[in-house]
């Protein structure tokens, strides 16, 4: 297990470069199944989640080669199924979140899959049942061992249908436009997720000759096709980490530039970093957060406490919501920050409480923020990443901090942020990374 050491308390200045989009990055890698043509993806980001999932699809025979840093090509054209019965592949699986997304290119080619009960972050309940409801009205067989923990599925013959989504899941409308790009007929998917993730998705299959519209919209319509070819895809900057390198910049009172962010692509991430007074500024396709000392929380019309919450895109992403938590500690005003999706992903507030923040927790969803204005800094101390988000959300508090922070497990942050201490260093900030 490693460990960050962090000296807080110094500002940052300099450009930095967002990785590749792990989430989309997790999506498209599953689709190089769909077809035994070579593709290639490129701005790959060198992650835990990313390189699990690639080391994944090497157990079931898929032939993967790296490119250069972050290009590689992917043909699956020899998947060997009985190695889903494996118990290494069924252990390894498991501890993989982004497998899931396996089932619905698998059903869709071999008309099988398995899949142990997937591990990932401890946020709370995140449940499969939309995948699985989905593949089933286009004609799968689904069955549930719940003393295996393991997921059965299997197809004779996958047919278009009219889907409702019972709730928007970017996962699960990702498996079932999989799975449905090879059905026989139209599927229509109605209140399907929008994400740019999934619209990445939906572009690269149609470069690979599936026939996808609606994209963009939650209304998808598929004409499946009987084979798809290969293409090239590049991913988008991951959004995420644009969001965290915003936080960061504010939070240590810096100046940085953020290189190539594909603005057009943020939907509300930057209006409601300026809801919390932070001025981001354009030039061309970068973002550049200018050194600040102080910055101001907006209130609501009427003068309420301003409230900022998750929802569905092009609404914030649930994944922000606990740097902009962690941001507002020391903001001008008060907050109340509403995590609507998970309910233990805000259960890292009593570490930011222990470095001097002014947190009231709710409940398992609600918590508001008392900003100290930079008058009281954060203090340094030990502490523990319990997830990816809320492990960097930690990261940049101890950046800000008075004195010296050690943060342990931050495996968690590697799973989505690319050697972060590295990219950090080069910007000024002193973290030293303890095995």
């Amino acid at each position: 297990m490693s460990s960050f050491e962090v000296q807080g308390g110094h500002r940052l200045s300099g450009e930095i470069i967002p990785q590749g989009a792990k989430n989309e990055a997790l999506q498209v890698i599953c689709a190089t199944l769909l077809t035994s043509r070579k593709v290639i993806i490129r701005n790959i980001p060198d992650i835990l989640d990313v390189n699990n999932l690639i080391r994944l699809l090497k157990t079931i025979g898929v032939k993967i080669q790296k490119l250069n840093e972050q290009d590689y090509s992917f043909q699956a054209d020899e998947v060997d199924t009985e190695t889903f019965k494996s118990e290494s592949y069924l252990k390894f699986a498991g501890s993989i979140r982004g497998s899931v997304m396996v089932i619905g290119p698998l059903l869709a080619r071999k008309g099988t899959g398995v899949l142990p009960k997937p591990g990932g972050d401890k946020i709370g309940r995140r449940r499969l049942d939309t995948h699985f409801h989905g593949l089933v009205k286009l004609g799968a067989e689904f069955d549930y061992s719940s003393g295996e923990s393991l997921f059965r599925i299997t197809a004779k013959k996958l047919k278009g249908k009219y889907i409702l989504l019972e709730e928007a899941s970017v996962t699960g409308t990702a498996n079932i436009i999989m799975a449905a790009s090879m059905a026989v007929g139209k599927t229509t998917i109605y209140n399907a997720a929008c994400e740019p993730y999934i619209q990445q998705l939906c572009l690269m299959l149609n470069r690979m000759g599936a026939r996808i519209s609606g994209i963009g919209s939650n209304l998808l319509t598929i004409e499946g096709v009987h084979e798809l070819h290969g293409c090239e895809h590049t991913l988008l900057p991951d959004m995420i980490e644009i969001g965290s390198f915003v936080g960061m910049a504010a939070l240590t009172r810096s100046s940085l530039t953020i290189k190539n962010a594909s603005i057009e692509h943020l939907a509300m991430i930057p209006a409601s970093f300026r809801k919390i007074g932070i001025p981001l500024e354009q030039k061309g396709d970068d973002i550049i957060i200018p050194e600040m000392d102080h910055y101001e929380i907006s209130h609501f019309i009427d003068g309420s406490i301003l409230t900022i919450s998750d929802g569905i895109w092009p609404a914030l992403t649930p994944d922000l919501l606990s740097v902009f938590l962690v941001v507002a500690t020391q903001a001008k005003g008060s907050v109340l920050i509403h995590q609507k999706m998970f309910e233990s992903r805000l259960f890292f507030v009593d570490k930011l409480i222990d470095m001097g923040a002014q947190i009231i927790l709710c409940d398992p969803h609600r918590a508001t923020i008392i900003g100290m204005n930079h008058q009281f800094p954060l203090r340094g101390t030990t502490m523990t990443s319990p997830d990816i988000r809320a492990g960097v959300a930690l990261l940049i508090a101890a950046l800000s901090a008075e004195g010296t922070s050690i943060i342990h497990n931050i495996e968690q942050i590697d799973r989505g942020y690319q050697n972060i201490d590295a990219r950090l260093r080069a910007l000024g900030a002193k973290i030293k990374r303890i095995d």
